[in-house]
């Protein structure tokens, strides 16, 4: 639990050091619990889906924090959480393809490395 009575599923991360991760690290990270939520879904079992989402939410926030700063990168992540949780949570009303949307952060795991 952080001062503000928050509790976090990344508590080391959301601790500060996800701050100290570059940007494509972090991305990277996001696009692999993006992977395990789009996966469990497909699956059916909404128990990963709902876990590896909430995971997900919580890097894109600790991400936005870290990027206020950086008015594209801040575009790109608001877009992005707006995507895959529509696609997640709200009836894939902007008509988000799951496959195109992992293989977009897919993108940072190779670039992190």
């Amino acid at each position: 639990m952080n001062k503000d009575g928050l509790h976090f599923i990344h508590q080391d991360l959301a601790s500060g050091r996800w701050n100290e991760l570059p940007f494509a690290l972090q991305m990277g990270n996001i696009g692999s619990e993006i992977s395990r939520a789009v996966n469990s879904k497909k699956r059916g079992d909404e128990g990963r889906m709902i876990n590896a989402a909430e995971r997900a939410i919580e890097l894109f926030e600790l991400t936005i924090e870290n990027n206020l700063q950086y008015p594209g990168r801040l575009t790109e992540l608001c877009r992005g959480k707006e995507e895959f949780c529509d696609y997640i949570f709200g009836g894939n009303t902007l008509k988000t393809d799951p496959q195109k949307l992992v293989k977009y952060y897919d993108q940072f795991v190779s670039l992190a490395r």
